[in-house]
């Protein structure tokens, strides 16, 4: 039997993040305003077929699975990357810092531009309908950030670690990782995240933070073919 964390899109849009999920018991994808992440139950002739309704016109659909990723003939891939997926070993402790505070939708436009800036993976002005972020702001400005995504029964994904290129090697991004992976600990969650496997530097980082490598991602954007 597959382990949940293969697919985990899938799981996250079958179980706690349903309600951000449109698509049928095939194939769903996250409402597009939150996310382009698309995953079908598996890759069968009907799971297909569901992938290609749920493709819109001049929109992009991101896959994000340890299996090779299979398209029905509608779909085309336009970019495809190796990733790598990784587990805490151990609950992280729960951290105060007065620096750091929770972000909210009034933050969500710094929030976006501070993404586009550090370039932290896909990001969106809903990215606090997957779940909390937390960050640090200076005179008012947001110079760091991180927060949730992916939500799996018993284990949530830590994402967004942004800092502003002006303030990097400050230890902001070390701070609010560990803030973050400390609150989902804090519910008696696991935690994971992803990598690019090119990104040596960050997965050696995550090593020494206390995570393992758990297996190899397959990431892929999509487009519907043209005509």
């Amino acid at each position: 039997m597959a382990d949940p964390l293969d697919r985990p899109i899938w799981t996250a849009l079958t179980t706690r993040q349903a309600h951000l999920a449109e698509g049928d018991a095939h194939a769903r994808r996250y409402l597009p305003d939150v996310s382009s992440f698309t995953a079908s139950r598996d890759d069968g002739e009907a799971s297909l077929a569901a992938l290609a309704r749920l493709a819109e016109p001049g929109g992009t659909m991101l896959f994000l699975q340890a299996c090779p990723i299979v398209l029905p003939p509608q779909l085309v891939e336009r970019q495809t990357a190796e990733a790598v997926q990784m587990v805490a070993e151990a609950p992280f402790p729960a951290i105060d810092d007065p620096r750091v505070e929770r972000l909210g939708l009034a933050d969500a436009e710094a929030m976006l531009a501070l993404a586009e800036l550090a370039k932290p993976g896909p990001f969106t002005l809903k990215a606090q309908s997957f779940g909390a972020f937390w960050g640090v702001k200076e005179e008012g400005r947001l110079i760091a950030m991180a927060g949730e995504r992916l939500k799996l029964p018993g284990i949530t994904e830590l994402s967004g670690l942004a800092t502003h290129p002006d303030r990097q090697g400050e230890g902001l991004g070390k701070l609010l990782f560990n803030f973050v992976a400390g609150q989902i600990s804090a519910r008696g969650e696991a935690v994971f995240l992803h990598a690019y496997a090119w990104n040596e530097t960050a997965i050696q980082l995550y090593e020494r933070l206390g995570f393992r490598l758990r297996c190899a991602m397959n990431v892929a954007f999509v487009e519907p073919r043209l005509p």
